[in-house]
């Protein structure tokens, strides 16, 4: 053991580090332990910070990106070398496309070993330049405060996203007498008033003008502005791609989402709109319907285009107003002054509701119209839903009702089991709400035994596991391209209830929609007593592919 001359442990890299992620405020890492960065680790166990453990990379990694969905500032996890750093890869791209704030910290091989092809070797700037906003190797223990703190103001600045940095197990033991840099806050990008005065004149020619909001760095305080501007301009409000939470479903101005199975009425009204004004987005192939609403790269739609990222505006599509400036600024200074005019959203809003309000009779005796609907019905403003990708989040995005901020954890990379670890990190967040995943079978089964890993933290989470036997998404495809050749997306699936069991988990299986209701609660009062994890295992009829669409033989 290397002393400081007085006979106490001498500080090393590996504990450098974490005196820098306490000074950012980190309180909780996740992660899978590995041999690469035990020093860390040791420093993390004596320092007192909450290391969750996973049972898989891509599900730690995902864990810390919702983690910093939820708080605005880097979620954090730790890998190990070479097939660890692989793995989290997945959780990674996540972070990358939905523009959050995520810090991965992957073991590397000693200095010395390097270019030797040695156990487990890989090159990490090139393995995630494309993954990544920013990949460093931190080779000078001294340099740890340096290359953390910009590793924050990275991660955090213009439009969000990933920094992976590589930590050579032999420089965590290096001794590191540095101290740690200040709490990294980065700066918000203030509208520019002629800019504003440009909008202006944009929206008080408007007829048919259309807001469309999403990306990040929002919080509540830029959503409540939202809602004040809303009212005040009583112009309707359409959002991205699993973006809900960013406008209240109930609020009378709300014109629904512009993602997977959009609503065509909303669809329309985007394409016919005279003036959009787009904040915080960058609207890219979902929301755009696979870039067929805005023409490229002059839309013909008058563009108003507000982001925090300076190098997003006209990226895609030349606005007429570039508005560099984070939501919350943006809307504070729209509020400034008078509306430029007043319009009408009743009827977006109406066109929302008829879309939402009666999901249409699916095939078989449990449908998933039935259960999203007596969710909406059941739950409180404030619980918290996650998913990954899969056909059966239609049936979610659709109908129910977003109505708070912080409550939707979803990836717009479309990643597959994405629900079940964001689920674990939201409920370790805030253990007061209510958390509930929605996962398909082959969903849940990519981060299925994650339930043990919210069975040993005690994450009370509800996890509903939407089994029609197949990936159904990409049966519905083969259906549209080769209709009648199915290949390759059966699924013969395990006992999911007795498989949460297996894990930790309070579990039943339901397979009328009659009998929904009272396991539904069962799972709620199991989760809300504290006592650990549910999940109900939910069997649907592989006919039902989408709302209102269905396979007339899916066997």
């Amino acid at each position: 053991m290397t002393t400081d001359g007085t006979g106490r442990d001498a500080p090393t890299g590996g504990r450098l580090l974490v005196e820098c992620l306490r000074a950012q405020g980190v309180e909780r890492v996740f992660c899978v332990p590995g041999e690469s960065y035990l020093e860390a680790l040791d420093a993390l166990g004596l320092a007192g910070v909450e290391t969750v453990n996973a049972r898989h990379e891509g599900a730690a990694a995902m864990m810390a990106e919702a983690d910093g969905k939820l708080t605005g500032r880097p979620g954090v996890a730790f890998v190990t070398r070479g097939p660890g750093a692989t793995n989290a890869a997945a959780g990674v791209h996540v972070a990358m496309q939905d523009g959050t704030p995520m810090v991965l910290f992957v073991g590397q091989i000693g200095r010395a070993m390097r270019g030797r092809a040695a156990f487990q070797e890989v090159d990490y700037r090139q393995t995630f330049r494309d993954l990544a906003k920013w990949v460093e190797e931190i080779d000078d223990a001294a340099r740890i405060p340096e290359i953390v703190s910009h590793a924050w103001h990275i991660a955090m600045s213009g439009r969000p996203g990933p920094v992976v940095l590589a930590l050579p197990e032999d420089m965590l033991r290096d001794p590191a007498p540095a101290r740690p840099g200040p709490r990294v806050e980065v700066a918000d990008p203030a509208p520019d008033p002629a800019a504003m005065a440009r909008m202006r004149a944009v929206m008080a020619a408007a007829e048919r003008p259309l807001v469309i909001v999403g990306g990040s760095r929002w919080d509540a305080a830029a959503r409540e502005a939202l809602h004040r501007l809303a009212a005040e301009w009583d112009v309707p409000v359409a959002v991205t791609f699993r973006r809900q939470m960013l406008f209240d479903a109930t609020h009378p101005n709300y014109a629904g989402d512009l993602g997977l199975g959009a609503n065509p009425a909303l669809v329309r009204r985007a394409a016919e709109a005279d003036a959009v004004l787009m904040i915080g987005a960058r609207f890219s192939e979902n929301p755009s319907q696979g870039f067929s609403l805005f023409d490229i790269p002059a839309p013909r739609q008058r563009l108003i285009h507000v982001h925090p990222a300076p190098d997003e505006l006209g990226r895609i599509y030349v606005p007429e107003v570039a508005v560099n400036a984070t939501p919350r600024l943006f809307l504070e200074a729209a509020l400034a002054e008078a509306p430029p005019r007043r319009w009408s959203a009743r009827a977006e809003n109406a066109a929302y509701r008829a879309w939402t309000d009666a999901p249409p009779e699916d095939p078989g005796a449990l449908t998933m119209s039935r259960v999203i609907a007596h969710m909406r019905e059941v739950l409180p403003p404030d619980a918290v839903l996650t998913n990954g990708a899969g056909n059966y989040a239609i049936w979610l995005h659709r109908f129910y009702r977003w109505r708070a901020f912080g409550t939707q954890l979803a990836p717009v990379s479309g990643s597959m089991g994405y629900g079940l670890p964001a689920a674990i990190a939201a409920k370790l967040r805030d253990p007061a709400r209510e958390v509930f995943c929605l996962a398909g079978d082959g969903c849940f089964q990519m981060t299925g035994l994650e339930l043990a890993t919210a069975a040993q933290t005690g994450a009370s989470v509800v996890t509903l596991i939407c089994d029609n036997g197949m990936y159904g998404t990409i049966r519905m495809h083969q259906e549209r391209r080769f209709p009648g050749r199915a290949h390759a997306t059966s699924l013969r699936n395990p006992d999911f209830a007795a498989l949460a069991r297996a894990c930790g988990a309070w579990a039943e299986t339901v397979a009328r929609d009659e009998d929904f209701p009272a396991a539904f609660e069962r799972a709620r009062a199991h989760a809300r007593a504290a006592k650990g994890p549910a999940a109900l295992h939910l069997r649907l009829d592989p006919r039902a592919l989408a709302p209102g669409r269905a396979l007339p033989d899916a066997g």
